[in-house]
C-alpha cells in the first residue's frame, strides 16, 4: 500500500450530499443533488466506495447546473449497480425553466439547463414532479415545499434571470422559488436541516423547518448558505445575528457559503458546533 494522488477524491464547484438514515437495520440512502458534472461524481463515488446500487431516491434541491450537471451520470452509475430498476427522482416544475446571470454590460450568460423530465426518465428516473412538500423513503425524508421569504434582507440573487412566457424574453428571478431543503428527524437530537444553495436564505430556511416540525427542536444545518460575493455578503452580520435563535448543536457550511461568511462564523462559534465541510468528508448525527 502507498499513498497516492489516484486515491483522492476531485473537488468542483457544486454540491452532491450522500444522507443515510437508519432505523435499527433499516437503511434508506438519498442522493440529495449530483454536483456540477459527471466526472467529478464519477470518481468521487469511486473513491468514497458509495454502495450506489443502495440508493433508494434522488432528490434535486434546485434547477441551477451546479446541483444538477452529475445527475445523468448519477441515474447511469445507480441504475447499472441496482440491476436496472428505476430510481425515484423528486423534482418540482420551476426546475426546468431556463436561467442565466445578468452581466455588468447588460448581456445575459445563459446557465446550462437541467435535463428533462422525459430525459431523465430514458436514463432510470421515475419522476415525482410535484411542487408540494412530502415525506419519502419509508416517510424517514421530508423535502419542503416553496420556502416562504420573511426576512427583509434575505432577497436572493439580484443578477439572476429567467427566460419568460414563450422562451424570447429574459426577465429577473432573484428569488429562485424552485428551491426546496431535506430535512431529517434524527432521535434524540432533533431536526437536520440540508440546505441546498440556501438562495431562500438559510434563515427563512430555518424558519420555515422550524415551522414545519413545531416542538422537534432543530440540531444541524448543513449545505451553502450563499454568503459568497459582492452581492449578497452585506448581509453576512445579519445572517450570523440570527442564526443564533435556532441554538443548533452543528453547523456545517459547504459550497456557496464563502470564506468571508466562515471566517465570521467562526469569530461566534466553537469547533465543537462550526465544522466546514470539504469533498469526501463524512458527518454522523
Amino acid at each position: 500500500m502507498v499513498s497516492s494522488g489516484h486515491a483522492q477524491c476531485c473537488a468542483n464547484h457544486g454540491l452532491s450530499l450522500l444522507i443515510s438514515a437508519r432505523i435499527g437495520a433499516d437503511v434508506r440512502i438519498v442522493l440529495f443533488d449530483a454536483g456540477p458534472e459527471a466526472y467529478a461524481l464519477s470518481r468521487n463515488c469511486d473513491r468514497l466506495r458509495i454502495p450506489l446500487g443502495e440508493v433508494g431516491a434522488i432528490v434535486l434541491s434546485h434547477g441551477h447546473w451546479d446541483h444538477a450537471g452529475g445527475l445523468p451520470e448519477a441515474l447511469r452509475l445507480i441504475v447499472s449497480a441496482n440491476g436496472g430498476r428505476p430510481v425515484p427522482f423528486h423534482v418540482n416544475p420551476g426546475m426546468f425553466v431556463t436561467r442565466g446571470m445578468r452581466l455588468r454590460n447588460g448581456g445575459i450568460l445563459p446557465a446550462e439547463p437541467v435535463m428533462t423530465p422525459v430525459d431523465l426518465e430514458r436514463r432510470g428516473a421515475a419522476i415525482c414532479n410535484s411542487p408540494e412538500a412530502r415525506v419519502i423513503a419509508e416517510n424517514l425524508f421530508y423535502i419542503s415545499g416553496e420556502i416562504p421569504r420573511l426576512t427583509p434582507y434575505e432577497r436572493g440573487l439580484p443578477s439572476h434571470m429567467k427566460l419568460a412566457g414563450d422562451n424570447s424574453v429574459w426577465e429577473p428571478d432573484p428569488l429562485i422559488m424552485d428551491e426546496r431543503y431535506l430535512a431529517v428527524h434524527v432521535k434524540g437530537k432533533g431536526i437536520v436541516v440540508f440546505t441546498a444553495c440556501s438562495h431562500a436564505g438559510v434563515i427563512n430556511v430555518l424558519r420555515d423547518a422550524r415551522s414545519t416540525f413545531g416542538d422537534i427542536p432543530l440540531y444541524a444545518v448543513m449545505g451553502g448558505f450563499h454568503l459568497s460575493g459582492a452581492e449578497v455578503e452585506a448581509v453576512i452580520p445579519d445572517t450570523i445575528r440570527d442564526l443564533g435563535e435556532f441554538s443548533l448543536q452543528r453547523i456545517i457550511p459547504c459550497h456557496c457559503t464563502g470564506w468571508r461568511a466562515l471566517h465570521a462564523l467562526a469569530q461566534i462559534y466553537s469547533e465543537e458546533v462550526l465544522m466546514p465541510s470539504a469533498v469526501g468528508r463524512q458527518f454522523v448525527f
